[in-house]
């Protein structure tokens, strides 16, 4: 089946009369395993519907068919909506893109605006096929951008699963020292079935907020890991950057944001209360977001080659 010409890639979530009424933000999914094009549609609309953000979110998409396609990963249409933008939020690994596309990505990136990372963001790119490339440094093993765009813009590039991948979940800790961050304001009980990444150094100005406690298990009641959480790993920080544009962005990222971490509703009112205050926001935190799913919400578990196929961005629209 061919792609109808007219058909937008992409879709919107016109905001309400809420508190982000006004403010656009950009969601990007593309990744192969931990099903962004499904966590990101539903953070879309718990941020437009709940809160007045417009939202418009992005896939990869397969060119031929014009179907979400999460395994592509050289083609990620519409990032020209970043030119309104007033937040980033990504969500890819280990893309190659056009240089026509990513540029989209790198001007927003320097242009002072802020930005949200969810889980493998911290590896969102990886050129391999044009190295050549003038974006190829923000590869995520890059040496002439150290440890390319995760670790300079979001303050860390991926090293390793810390905790046993599919065999041990992760609880988020709050941090003592910054629990009173607006951030937190309402947070509690934050548990995902992925696991805890490895967190070698955090960059810049980088302040942790959550911390990665290994659980031996996957369900939220299982016990602490006595081997793999002294220290725990960083799980969710905020920071600044700095681009070519020498203006400062602020940014949050955490390692956690797999369709099926956000079923917790502690991790959903973390990533709310992280898009008000990336946007300067803060004082309009609500004490406890409202962060209910808008229509139904059954993801599936993380995996590779286990999306759903056949979906178009047009069946995701409200």
């Amino acid at each position: 089946m061919k792609k109808i010409d007219s058909e937008e890639p992409w879709v919107v979530y016109e905001g309400s009369n809420g508190p982000g009424k006004g403010k656009h933000i950009v969601l990007i999914s593309g990744d192969e395993e931990y099903r962004s094009e499904e966590s990101l549609p539903m953070l879309g609309r718990i941020l437009a519907v709940h809160h007045g953000f417009k939202c418009t979110v992005l896939f990869a998409i397969d060119p031929e068919t014009g179907t979400i396609d999460p395994v592509n990963q050289t083609n990620i249409p519409a990032l020209h909506n970043l030119e309104t933008a007033d937040m980033m939020v990504l969500f890819t690994r280990f893309r190659e893109l056009p240089d026509k596309q990513m540029k989209y990505i790198v001007d927003y990136t320097n242009s002072g605006k802020p930005i949200m990372g969810l889980r493998t963001a911290t590896h969102a790119f990886n050129y391999t096929r044009h190295q050549n490339s003038p974006y190829a440094k923000y590869s995520f093993k890059s040496e002439e951008f150290d440890g390319g765009y995760g670790r300079q813009v979001l303050g860390e590039t991926w090293i390793s699963h810390h905790g046993y991948h599919g065999k041990e979940s992760t609880r988020g800790v709050i941090s003592e020292e910054m629990k009173a961050h607006p951030i937190l304001k309402g947070v509690k009980d934050i548990w995902g079935p992925t696991d805890v990444y490895s967190i070698e150094k955090l960059t810049g100005d980088a302040k942790v907020l959550v911390f990665g406690q290994v659980l031996v298990g996957m369900k939220p009641t299982d016990e602490p890991n006595p081997d793999k959480n002294n220290p725990m790993m960083p799980l969710a920080w905020i920071k600044t950057y700095t681009g070519e544009q020498g203006k400062a962005s602020r940014v949050f990222c955490t390692t956690m944001g797999a369709s099926v971490d956000l079923e917790s509703e502690g991790l959903r009112r973390l990533l709310v209360n992280g898009c008000y205050w990336c946007i300067g926001m803060e004082d309009q935190i609500p004490e406890k977001s409202k962060v209910d799913y808008v229509g139904e919400y059954n993801p599936n578990f993380f995996g590779f080659g286990d999306y759903k196929k056949s979906v178009r961005p047009s069946d995701l629209r409200l």
